[in-house]
């Protein structure tokens, strides 16, 4: 069994043109067509059993029309797709918005502080994680430099480590191995603290050896497989972690067992 903890999708409708957008913008060609079917085909080729499908809302009037295509996603697609709901930082009802996506069924939020344009030590951010927390949802955050965006980094494992502190973060996940292209940071900062680090978008990046050792010092129980499909491939992302040298206990866990632990499956 795999579990892919980060992957993309877009609506038909934008598909082409947020594709062909973020192409340009980080120089790196879509692994799929970026649709449902895209992903689904995918995963197939991969052997890929469930993809965690993560929206970004990059402005607030945004909330309701992205978190109802993914409520239709899970709806749709409930024995191979769970997608998170999405929030924006500057909304103006916090509380109400993360109540309704945990009503909803909802069972984690997908944060991006680069395309939202907030820091991720900003007290916006720190009250969205304390009440979602509280009512026990996943924080899935990116982490790191965004390969299509220029600086500054709007979350750094200084940043993290910061919001970590000072909320009641429970089910917190650094996406990108808790921040890309900074994992000497990572392993300095981070790494044995109470915090998830997804595996998206490493593959080709970084150093398996410094990979290697982050999961060591971090604990096998605390990293999550995925890929940022389209960004990365699924296939590809597996091939290169089965060539870690890391026992079959802890590819385990990674590519299935901690994700069925942190979503009750």
């Amino acid at each position: 069994m795999v579990i892919d903890f980060h992957t993309h999708v877009f609506p038909e409708k934008l598909v082409a043109s947020a594709v062909k957008s973020l192409e340009e913008k980080s120089g790196v060609p879509a692994k799929t067509n970026g649709c449902i079917d895209g992903l689904l085909a995918s995963m197939k080729e991969a052997g890929v059993s469930r993809s965690i499908v993560l929206p970004v809302v990059t402005a607030p009037k945004q909330f309701s029309g992205i978190n109802k295509f993914a409520a239709s996603i899970n709806e749709e697609y409930s024995d191979c797709l769970t997608s998170f709901g999405g929030i924006h930082p500057d909304s103006e009802d916090y509380k109400g918005q993360l109540k309704f996506l945990k009503d909803e069924g909802f069972v984690g939020i997908k944060l991006h502080p680069d395309y939202q344009g907030v820091m991720f030590n900003d007290i916006r951010y720190k009250r969205i994680v304390d009440y979602a927390s509280e009512l026990d949802m996943i924080i899935q955050v990116h982490a790191g430099v965004d390969i299509g965006l220029p600086e500054p980094v709007h979350c750094t494992p200084k940043m993290a480590l910061e919001v970590m502190s000072e909320t009641g973060a429970k089910k917190l996940v650094l996406a990108h191995f808790g921040g890309w292209k900074l994992w000497d940071e990572v392993e300095e900062l981070l790494a044995g603290r109470d915090v998830y680090f997804d595996t998206a978008f490493i593959e080709g990046y970084m150093d398996r050896q410094q990979f290697e050792r982050i999961v060591k010092a971090h604990g096998s129980d605390k990293v999550l497989f995925a890929t940022d499909s389209p960004w990365s491939g699924q296939k590809e992302t597996i091939d290169w972690i089965n060539a870690c040298d890391l026992d079959d206990e802890t590819k385990e866990k990674i590519f299935y067992k901690n994700a069925r632990r942190l979503l009750g499956i």
